[in-house]
């Protein structure tokens, strides 16, 4: 990973970037959900959230359509083509219904959060990219809790074969702004891209967000989880995981097979 480790003082955490790579990048280096959350103390007492900031306001978009740009990176886990890249829309929501073996996740994707992001998402889930798929990581450590899909191959180093840059929050802030490495809460319900901490890193790896978690403002959110998919999430959280990933938690001890994605 190429971005630097995160201590945040006084909460007995130390935040460093989790790994689970994309094929967007070039190297065998892994990209991932954001960061990992590991307990330095036999923290059995609840992270106190109330010190951390929340995400910033969207950013009106400046127009009605955006052109997007996915160069291609490693070669695709899944036979796929790359989304078109003119008159992309900034507007409305695209609804996706995950159908998994574990229960309904429905999804509303968000246009003026990240339209390049859901352009992707929503051509790959038309694509077949996401059925038959695996969520290979879960994570329930304080201050992290999070559910990882997104790679066909289910080892976490798996990708579209192209890539593309960062949206919210990150394009909320001044390029440089000091504030980008500061974490906030990603909350409950939110929809999340994964990436390696690199430009251009974001592929087809994402992850859910079923309690209030703390990460740095550089993971672009594009949508939101429904209560019902909450529900579902939840419950293979509180099967827990195999502990298998040292960059923090592991394969659900619940399998979750993403059968379909359906875009509404």
């Amino acid at each position: 990973m190429k971005r630097t480790p995160i201590l945040i003082a006084g909460v007995g955490l130390a935040v460093i970037l989790a790994s689970c790579s994309d094929s967007s990048d070039s190297g065998s280096s892994q990209t991932t959900t954001a960061s990992e959350a590991t307990e330095t103390s036999a923290a059995a007492e609840p992270l106190d959230l109330s010190g951390f900031g929340s995400l910033p306001p969207v950013p009106t978009p400046v127009a009605a359509t955006v052109d997007c740009t996915y160069p291609q990176g490693r070669s695709a886990a899944k036979d796929v083509t790359a989304p078109p890249t003119s008159g992309v829309s900034t507007e409305g929501t695209a609804p996706v219904d995950l159908t998994t073996s574990a229960g309904p996740i429905g999804l509303v994707l968000d246009r003026a959060e990240a339209p390049c992001t859901v352009n992707s998402f929503t051509s790959l889930a038309q694509q077949g990219y996401f059925d038959d798929t695996p969520c290979h990581r879960l994570v329930t450590s304080e201050g992290l809790k999070v559910l990882q899909c997104g790679d066909p191959t289910g080892e976490g180093t798996g990708g579209p074969g192209y890539g593309f840059d960062t949206e919210y929050p990150e394009t909320a802030f001044a390029a440089g702004d000091p504030s980008l490495g500061q974490p906030v809460i990603y909350p409950r319900g939110t929809v999340a891209m994964a990436n390696s901490g690199t430009p251009g890193s974001n592929g087809s790896q994402f992850f859910l967000v079923y309690a209030d978690s703390v990460l740095p403002p550089s993971y672009t959110v594009f949508g939101s989880i429904s209560e019902d998919g909450l529900a579902t999430i939840e419950e293979i959280a509180a099967a827990g995981d195999d502990g298998s990933m040292a960059a923090g938690g592991g394969a659900p001890n619940t399998p979750v097979q993403i059968e379909t994605a359906a875009v509404g």
